[in-house]
């Protein structure tokens, strides 16, 4: 890169050197941006465009031997365009070992369990038959689904990317991967059910042929099929989780995968670590011991021997019971301290910003209450579960979908169209909530009786399906027990035992 930029400024310079004066020094006094971002980097490596936008080298192995990769459409253009207007500045895709690498990281890791847990932890309610939900919630159960995708979503943001093959067991078998598997009883009943599903993380995977001139067209830039290890695996055999989504030209260069959390996190969780390690130095040596002595004859290079001797003497020796003898006509002895008022709190906004980005709030990510008059997190957690609900609402149903269709072709040999599902809402009403509104739909539905809008009977079957009443499944055949007036007792029977007893 550096050899590039030398030759570059050589042939730049040997143009200028036969020019005239007046031109040679009007291109003295111009300073480029490309200069300015050079000196504003501070030397820090950088992405070439060429680096940036290029299609990522796979591991050994994942593409079958002898295939060669051509280039990509358009993207001298597009590297030409970003150079000139210096838009490479670390955004490129950082590649899968490194994300790996960085998955190591406790801030990474807990940012991606915390989103992964809260994404299954409710799951989903499958509506429809009984009988037949009874099974499928059993075959889920049989193929671990909920553990499969909360790994699933784990790894989608380490990467950006994860798929979920679904194995019929032919794993091995070649010519059998390659065939589009149709969800049709054909390919998928229940002489061939599904027997499991595997994680397939990225790096072991490498898309294939897909369409990159039309836009109409139903593949357009979606690959047709993946090489895995060696194999190729339609793309219909995988189910493809892609959080964050890339633009079409900047999809070959993610592998067809999209940006992660943990690249989105990078800036904050490198801001978040430089400031801790500057705090620790400064706290670890926030107090200076200064010998005010005669230096000239150290300055003027005679021995300094003693000296040295002297000052090294004391820092071995330093303690709150330590003590430096000087000189009191010739020498001062002083401390000098650094204040360390707000340093916590830079240290506390520093690590707060990684909660921006990944939208997870502090009290989950940190530990950390909120603080101040009337503070709640209620807020928080509401904006943080819509935003996870949006999430498996987003990513999770395509897949779920294919899947339940496939798991009831495995049992029944059909699909039921009426056999659907919907996410569990993470956010829960407090008891005192749900008894005022209780409170409230009792209010109602007694005026509505008592205006013969509605009878008692249409009532008590709203309270048999209603899932979140306190009567939801108890069995309301039958008459409804006629309504207390103002003469009768509460409770007769209990008043007929008392007096006789």
């Amino acid at each position: 890169m550096f050899s590039r930029i030398r030759a570059a400024w050589r042939a730049f310079w040997n143009s200028t050197t036969s020019q005239p004066v007046e031109v040679e020094e009007k291109r003295r006094l111009h300073i480029s941006q490309a200069a300015l971002w050079e000196a504003e980097r501070n030397g820090a490596v950088t992405f070439l465009p060429e680096q940036t936008f290029a299609r990522p080298t796979p591991l050994r192995g994942v593409l079958p031997s002898g295939m060669a990769l051509d280039s990509l459409p358009s993207l001298d253009q597009v590297a030409s365009s970003a150079y000139s207007q210096m838009m490479s500045e670390g955004l490129g895709f950082l590649g899968y070992p490194y994300l790996a690498e960085l998955s190591q990281r406790a801030e990474y890791r807990k940012i991606a369990s915390i989103w992964a847990e809260h994404c299954t932890r409710k799951w989903i309610k499958i509506k429809g038959d009984k009988a037949k939900v009874q099974k499928i919630e059993e075959e889920l159960q049989r193929l671990d689904v909920k553990e499969q995708f909360r790994r699933a979503i784990e790894k989608e943001c380490f990467f950006g990317r994860i798929h979920l093959f679904m194995d019929f067991g032919d794993f091995d078998k070649d010519n059998e991967l390659a065939v589009r598997l149709s969800v049709k009883k054909e390919k998928v009943n229940p002489r061939r059910p599904i027997q499991r599903l595997s994680l397939v993380e990225p790096m072991w995977s490498y898309p294939g042929p897909y369409d990159a001139q039309n836009p109409l067209s139903p593949d357009f830039y979606r690959p047709r099929s993946w090489y895995v290890s060696g194999r190729e695996v339609h793309a219909s055999r995988l189910l493809t989780m892609v959080g964050h989504e890339m633009p079409n030209m900047l999809k070959p260069a993610y592998a067809f995968g999209g940006v992660s959390l943990t690249q989105m996190c990078k800036p904050y969780v490198d801001n978040w670590l430089r400031t801790r390690q500057s705090v620790s130095d400064l706290v670890n040596a926030f107090s200076v011991m200064v010998l005010k002595t005669d230096m000239e004859a150290v300055l003027n290079g005679g021995a300094a021997g003693d000296l040295f001797n002297r000052i090294d003497l004391f820092n071995k020796m330093r303690t709150n019971r330590g003590t430096f003898a000087i000189d009191k006509n010739t020498e001062d002895f002083a401390n000098v301290s650094v204040p360390l008022s707000g340093v916590d709190k830079l240290l506390a906004q520093s690590q707060e910003q990684m909660s921006s980005v990944s939208s997870i709030p502090l009290i989950l990510l940190l530990g950390i209450t909120p603080t101040g008059l009337n503070a709640s997190s209620e807020g928080e957690f509401r904006a943080f579960y819509d935003a996870i609900l949006s999430y498996v609402g987003r990513v999770c149903r395509p897949p779920l979908e294919t899947l339940l269709d496939v798991i009831q072709l495995s049992l029944f040999g059909e699909v039921d169209q009426k056999i659907k599902f919907e996410f569990v809402p993470l956010w829960e009403m407090s008891d005192k909530d749900k008894a005022d509104i209780r409170k409230s739909d009792a209010d109602a539905h007694g005026s509505y009786v008592d205006r013969g809008v509605v009878s008692p009977e249409e009532v008590r079957e709203s309270l048999q399906n209603d899932e979140t009443s306190l009567y939801h499944g108890v069995d309301l055949s039958g008459a409804p027990p006629e309504p207390l007036t103002d003469g009768d007792e509460e409770y007769p029977d209990l008043e007929d035992e008392r007096k006789a007893a």
